[in-house]
């Protein structure tokens, strides 16, 4: 890191901790672990390591403001932590992991924005902001361009899942062409107007544009003149300037991420009829469904938009039609979309052919990748891994590992070598329960986390498992009892709902026998401070990430975190046959 941007670093910090006069010891504390954070690192601009997003005010509605940096936090459950590892750690790999991005039409008439009282993530007043918000991380990628502890260069992004928030086929097209460039105008329907519930003038969605006094704004949200006209306005996305890569979501293989899609609705996400209300107790049987009955919340979503729901009328768009798991594959093979490539983003013509969505790929030198598929057709939004995957997936970890353990724990010996091996999937070991049977493999089984856990614990040359799903941060040791069968599960927050972080993994080399993994989140491009008057681009992803904090119905307290689950240093024995 040059000498310059510490000194930034460590003056920013310093002013932030003498802010905090009532707690001295506490501000203290975190100055000297914010410079220390900082020698350690080569750089720090762009990072959490930096500056942070904090809340400001006593209002109902918060504003954010750029406050201190967040330290690194050095996790020693699985390895301890030999000194001297800064002046010999080597880099292996540096990359960055977005999930749950969420693209939205909200103007699309199979959505549940009246559930929101129900479910926080059937509407969001941030949600018409999400492709500008997308876009500004991004622009943070191409900024930051290199690991802070490493110093390598990033070599891909990997996207975990839920790019899309309904799988139509418009809200993928956004999302290629924000990770590869590409003019966009995110609106559907009518392109000249926003038709979706934040003008319907009913009072339980904000109105942004109006001055009716909405629910939303008896939490505090303010009246934002301009903010649906901006959000629809056609604008230019710069695409990642690294390699990029997709992994696929529940919400990128079924409606609102929860109901099987056996193509009975097509006709309804391209028709001009878009419930915007319903009875409360409709409404409460309804989110009830969602959770435990896909089939009875597909008869009662049917009913709705035919009798019994508050309508209005939009303008009818055929690139509303839901994709199928061949149509995700083939749209990422479009050369329109290969920005910095590789051609097809993970996904081949065999994908295709196949509908198979998981896929091996060089992540470093020395480093492979394992991009899994853990949706689950039967509906439902938690996954799991069918059959014919887990054991194509123990058949690339015994091809790449230079020993493995068997299911009694003996030895194995064979394989071509040692790569470090990191497997990314949408969801968690704790959220891979949903064990229905794939509607379209009805005699396959199913298997859980849990199972999952246990077949890369055989593989020691497995160093961590990279997820979303939970919209939280959350990173987890697995092995403790044995640490060569140990890796780190890293679980990150979504970049629809607040913290709005993605964040960048290095894998580092210590030359004593460890390796460390090094976390550091990051924030988008936007500026922090909003101005309800600024309904430019940098404004409105701006506005998209304060929103997303006074969201009444969300849990941005829970969903950022410990500082155990931000930045940090996170040890392992390093496997003998690498």
């Amino acid at each position: 890191m040059s000498g310059i941007s510490r000194r930034r670093f460590v003056a920013g910090a310093s002013a932030a901790g003498a802010g905090a006069a009532l707690w001295p010891g506490r501000a203290m504390a975190r100055e000297r672990a914010l410079a220390v954070s900082a020698a350690r690192a080569v750089r720090v601009d762009g990072t959490t390591l930096e500056q942070a997003a904090m809340p400001a005010g006593d209002g109902a509605y918060k504003r954010l403001v750029a406050g201190p940096g967040w330290p690194v936090v050095v996790r020693q459950e699985l390895c301890g932590a030999g000194s001297g590892r800064d002046g010999r750690r080597t880099g292996a790999a540096s990359f960055v992991q977005f999930t749950d991005l969420h693209l939205t039409d909200t103007e699309s008439p199979v959505r549940f924005e009246y559930l929101a009282r129900f479910n926080d993530s059937a509407h969001r007043p941030q949600e018409t902001l999400t492709v500008r918000g997308a876009s500004s991380l991004v622009e943070r990628v191409n900024a930051v361009r290199q690991g802070p502890y490493t110093g390598l260069p990033f070599s891909l992004v990997m996207a975990t899942g839920d790019n899309t928030d309904n799988h139509e086929r418009i809200e993928l097209d956004w999302y290629l062409t924000v990770m590869s460039g590409g003019r966009i105008t995110p609106n559907s329907g009518d392109l000249t107007r926003y038709e979706g519930v934040q003008n319907s003038g009913s009072g339980q969605y904000w109105n942004p544009e109006s001055a009716l006094q909405d629910a939303y704004k008896a939490k505090g949200l303010p009246q934002i003149p301009g903010l649906l006209s901006g959000a629809i306005r056609p604008f230019e996305a710069p695409g990642l300037s690294v390699p990029w890569y997709t992994t696929v979501g529940n919400h990128d293989d079924s409606i609102e991420g929860s109901l099987p899609d056996l193509g009975l609705l097509g006709d309804l996400y391209t028709g001009s009829r878009k419930v915007e209300g319903c009875d409360d107790a409709t409404a409460a049987r309804l989110a009830d469904a969602l959770l435990h009955d896909p089939g009875e919340a597909a008869v009662l979503l049917g009913r709705l938009l035919t009798s019994g729901g508050s309508i209005r009328t939009v303008t009818p768009d055929e690139r509303r039609q839901p994709f199928t798991p061949a149509e995700f594959a083939q749209a990422h093979l479009d050369p329109a979309h290969t920005g910095a490539g590789p051609v097809g983003h993970g996904f081949t013509k065999d994908s295709v052919s196949s509908g198979h969505l998981y896929y091996t790929f060089e992540l470093a030198d020395g480093v492979l990748g394992i991009s899994l598929d853990t949706t689950n057709r039967a509906g439902f939004a938690d996954g799991s891994l069918g059959t014919a995957q887990l054991n194509w997936l123990q058949s690339v970890l015994e091809a790449n590992s230079g020993h493995w353990y068997d299911s009694d724990g003996r030895v194995v010996r064979g394989g071509s070598g040692g790569r470090l091996v990191v497997v990314f999937s949408h969801h968690t070991s704790g959220t891979m329960g949903n064990l229905l049977p794939d509607p379209y493999r009805p005699f396959e089984g199913r298997h859980s986390g849990t199972e999952l856990v246990a077949l890369l614990q055989r593989f020691p040359n497995v160093v961590a498992w990279v997820n979303g799903h939970t919209h939280t941060n959350q990173i987890i040791p697995h092995g403790h009892a044995v640490p060569e069968r140990a890796f780190w599960e890293i679980n990150t927050a979504s970049h629809v709902d607040y913290p709005h972080h993605a964040r960048i993994i290095e894998i580092a080399d210590n030359q004593d026998g460890t390796l460390s993994l090094f976390t550091t989140l990051i924030e988008s491009a936007a500026p922090y401070r909003t101005d309800f008057a600024d309904t430019s681009d940098p404004g409105l992803a701006a506005l998209y990430r304060e929103l997303a904090y006074n969201d009444p119905y969300a849990t941005p307290a829970t969903r950022i975190g410990t500082a155990a689950d931000h930045n940090t240093e996170l040890l392992l024995t390093k496997p003998t046959t690498t």
